[in-house]
């Protein structure tokens, strides 16, 4: 399984475990600082800052931070350029443990209400998110089932992104199509043909997964 597993990506030059701990420490208090931002546009919305303000009514950028996408591509990326699959994990665990803590006891102790079954939702994504950001990191290999990884993350990408059925297509908001536009970069492979199948390939897989699973996290 390891040689496999170091066939599609090998694990990057090491660093010592003091950058270990700081980048870790980085990545939590980013997941705070955005738990908190994002609650406190949802909860402070009519109160917010003449400019925030503007800012969020031009963009809806509290209901935007209430969806699944913008936080799957900053857990993307922050397991595509961790130094292995094994920090990958803990990196993704701890900022997801930090946005969701902050998020919702923002939400119980200032805001005075608690959520629970939509919490729920979050605590469970945050319980699978190591194993799948394991899996994420290996997209960025150069093997085929590595190709085949990142056309899946990028349909599920997709299927956050956009609504769509017969005879209608449509982006939930400006905000999901640069969402979508970043984790193509992100995910993009060697050559621009490679690129271009890959894309292709991840819009036929999310019209699939569309068929077989219709609910999914918008």
């Amino acid at each position: 399984m390891i040689k496999l597993l170091n066939d599609i990506r090998n694990a990057e030059n090491s660093i010592s475990n003091n950058s270990k701990i700081i980048n870790t420490i980085v990545v939590l208090f980013l997941g705070i600082a955005l738990g908190t931002f994002s609650k406190y546009l949802d909860f402070r919305q009519a109160e917010l800052p003449c400019v925030l303000m503007a800012i969020d009514e031009a963009f809806d950028i509290h209901n935007f931070l209430g969806r699944f996408a913008i936080w799957v591509l900053i857990a993307l990326c922050i397991s595509i350029y961790s130094n292995s699959a094994i920090r990958a994990s803990v990196n993704v665990f701890a900022f997801f443990v930090g946005m969701v803590a902050s998020y919702y006891l923002y939400s119980n102790y200032i805001a005075g209400f608690f959520p629970r079954s939509y919490a729920m939702i979050w605590f469970g994504f945050t319980a699978v998110s190591p194993l799948l950001a394991f899996v994420c990191w290996y997209a960025r290999g150069k093997s085929k089932l590595a190709f085949i990884l990142s056309a899946l993350i990028l349909a599920v990408l997709f299927n956050m992104c956009f609504v769509y059925g017969f005879g209608y297509f449509s982006a939930r908001s400006v905000l999901e199509v640069i969402v979508f536009i970043i984790g193509f970069i992100v995910l993009k492979r060697n050559s621009l043909r490679s690129s271009a199948l890959m894309g292709t390939i991840s819009i036929v897989l999310a019209f699939l997964l569309n068929i077989i699973i219709p609910f999914h996290f918008g």
